[in-house]
């Protein structure tokens, strides 16, 4: 999923993907640990998921917070 998309979504949705995508990676590291992991790319695009969607709802925050800073300089 790209960030794009990622920014559309409200933080409550981003908060459900950030769940399913870090219980995908553990799965994945658990495949990996038992050697049924047939893929060990999937692992770099799962990480790399839950980094995007980190940084969105980390932007998100912060444009939430100079929102209100900015509404207490009025």
């Amino acid at each position: 999923m790209s960030a794009a998309d990622l920014r559309d979504l409200g933080l409550e949705e981003l908060e459900a993907r950030l769940g399913e995508a870090k219980e995908e990676l553990f799965n994945l590291r658990f495949q990996l640990a038992t050697n049924q992991l047939d893929n060990t790319a999937r692992l770099t695009d799962v990480k790399k998921d839950i980094a995007r969607i980190l940084t969105v709802m980390r932007e998100q925050e912060i444009a939430a917070w100079r929102a209100q800073a900015a509404g207490k300089d009025s």
